[in-house]
């Protein structure tokens, strides 16, 4: 299974009411689950005989946890990555960046990406705010954990 269709279609179960999303075909399997910490996709295994070595395929792992808000000083709260890899603050060098200092962000609005092993991960607010500071520079690699706003709860 190509790469692009398993992107798609984690877009199109996260965009949508569906919790449970299962494919199977020829000996691939791929189950996405929304709300669950983990989506796995299992490729087949070579059946092993006396001549060929064994060959074991490791299931492909993805994370997708919401972003973390943590409470600062101030009143405060920090936005923190859910995953390790590289924040983006727009969707392409060319185009504007989601949010600046001074933004008011609705809940479920794009803060950043964290791009991690080619997937372009969307950051969401949990909540409505304001954005007082960005912690992050552009193509800057992130941990999880690691704070990338902070921001007001409106």
């Amino acid at each position: 299974m190509d790469i692009k269709n398993i992107k798609a279609l984690i877009r199109m179960v996260t965009q949508t009411d569906i919790t449970e999303f299962e494919l199977e075909s020829g000996g691939e399997k791929l189950v996405i689950r929304r709300g669950s910490e983990v989506v796995t996709a299992s490729m087949p295994v070579a059946p092993m005989s006396v001549n060929t070595p064994s060959i074991a395929a490791a299931p492909v792992v993805l994370t997708e946890k919401p972003a973390e808000v943590v409470a600062v000083d101030d009143g405060l709260e920090e936005v923190t990555s859910p995953i390790v890899g590289t924040f983006y603050g727009s969707a392409s060098p060319e185009s504007d960046v989601y949010v600046e200092v001074g933004s008011i962000v609705e809940k479920g609005e794009t803060l950043c990406i964290v791009e991690a092993m080619k997937l372009m991960n969307e950051i969401e607010a949990e909540f409505k705010c304001k954005v007082v500071k960005v912690l992050k520079e552009n193509a800057e690699p992130v941990e999880y954990g690691d704070p990338l706003f902070l921001v007001e709860r409106l």
